[in-house]
C-alpha cells in the first residue's frame, strides 16, 4: 500500500476538489460489479494505518445522530433517566432527528481533547464511523456519504483514492 495522506488541511482541499470525480466513482460503483470484499479490504488496511486518536476530526466537524438505543446506552452510562440525558446532551436537528450537541471550538461535547469520554458507551454511528467496513447495508448504499467525509476523514479520502483504480474508475 502506498503512504497515506493524513495531512487535514490537504485532505480538506483534495476531498473538496475531487467532490465531482468522487460523485462520479459513486455513480460508476452503482453501474458496475466490484468485490466488496477487496474494498473492504483496502479500507481495513488504511484503517490499520491511521490512528483516529491523532486526529478526531469527525468529532470536530461530523454531527452525531443519535438512535433511541444510544439515547438508552447513554443516559445509562451517565445514570441518568433517558429525557434527561436528552434534555442536557441533546439537540434536534431538521435534516437528522436528535443529535449530540456540539460546541463551536471543539465539536462534539464529549471529545476530550482527541479523546471521547464516553468511548464504552459511544453511539452507534461512532463505532462504525467511517461507514466503509462496518454499517447498515452494502458499501455501495453507504457511498453518498463519503463524498462529503473525504473532506474531512484521512480514511475515507485515502480509501475512495485507493477504490478508483480497484474498481476501473477512469479520472
Amino acid at each position: 500500500m502506498e503512504s497515506v495522506l493524513t495531512d487535514l488541511v490537504q485532505i480538506a482541499r483534495l476531498g473538496e476538489k475531487n467532490r465531482a470525480e468522487n460523485e462520479a466513482l459513486r455513480k460508476h460503483m452503482k453501474r458496475h460489479h466490484f468485490v466488496e470484499k477487496r474494498l473492504r479490504r483496502i479500507s481495513e488496511d488504511i484503517y490499520d494505518a491511521i490512528d483516529c486518536r491523532e486526529c478526531a476530526n469527525c468529532c470536530k466537524v461530523a454531527t452525531t445522530r443519535l438512535l433511541p438505543r444510544d439515547v438508552e446506552r447513554l443516559a445509562k452510562f451517565f445514570r441518568l433517566h433517558p429525557d434527561r440525558f436528552l434534555r442536557d446532551y441533546c439537540a434536534e436537528s431538521e435534516e437528522e432527528g436528535i443529535i449530540l450537541k456540539r460546541t463551536e471550538e471543539h465539536g462534539c461535547i464529549f471529545l476530550d481533547g482527541n479523546l471521547c469520554s464516553v468511548y464504552e458507551a459511544r453511539p452507534s454511528t461512532c463505532q462504525d464511523f467511517p461507514h466503509l467496513i462496518n454499517g447498515a447495508g452494502s458499501l455501495e448504499s453507504r457511498m453518498w456519504e463519503m463524498i462529503d467525509r473525504a473532506c474531512y476523514c484521512p480514511i475515507v479520502y485515502n480509501a475512495l483514492e485507493a477504490f478508483k483504480p480497484e474498481v476501473g474508475f477512469k479520472k
